[in-house]
């Protein structure tokens, strides 16, 4: 089980990037719990997470340097890997992998709708969809690199462009 520091960044699924503000004790049915206090880079909002479901709420650190290559790996597959199924039915398989958090699953779910919408118009959801997976993509490159959203950016444009 990973322990967070006030200060350091973590990543909370379907929402990115954190920082690590506080980590507060709330009396709850009289036994004392210890919570994260999370604020997300991308919008100020907090968060409460509990210490001790940290992990089962899907909170990690930001990928290391062998797991972004990995990312890039799988952005830079070629081949389509969405079937010709409806595109609710594509869209919630999209979200379940937003949902768990895991910086690869949102990559496939980038991937899949950046490819799927140069061979047919996405609809309005698959849009704010691809939207979210390139923004939650962005921030943790940014924050795991060191450097800057614009050229985080320009990056994956290469990456699709090969």
């Amino acid at each position: 089980m990973v322990e967070f520091q006030v200060g350091d960044k973590a990543v909370y699924p379907a929402q990115g990037v954190a920082e690590v503000v506080g980590i507060d004790q709330k009396e709850i049915s009289s036994k004392i719990h210890r919570f994260y206090v999370l604020r997300l880079l991308d919008s100020d909002m907090r968060i409460l997470v509990p210490v001790d479901k940290a992990e089962q709420v899907g909170l990690r650190e930001v990928v290391q340097e062998d797991q972004i290559r990995e990312v890039y790996d799988i952005l830079r597959e070629k081949e389509l890997h969405v079937d010709k199924q409806t595109w609710n039915r594509r869209y919630r398989g999209f979200m379940e992998k937003i949902k768990t958090g895991s910086l690869f699953e949102v990559a496939e779910v980038f991937r899949d709708l950046y490819r799927l919408k140069t061979t047919k118009t996405l609809s309005f959801g698959e849009r704010r969809m691809l939207d979210t997976a390139k923004n939650l993509i962005v921030k943790e490159l940014c924050v795991a690199k060191n450097s800057t959203e614009l050229k985080i950016e320009k990056e994956l444009e290469r990456l699709f462009s090969c």
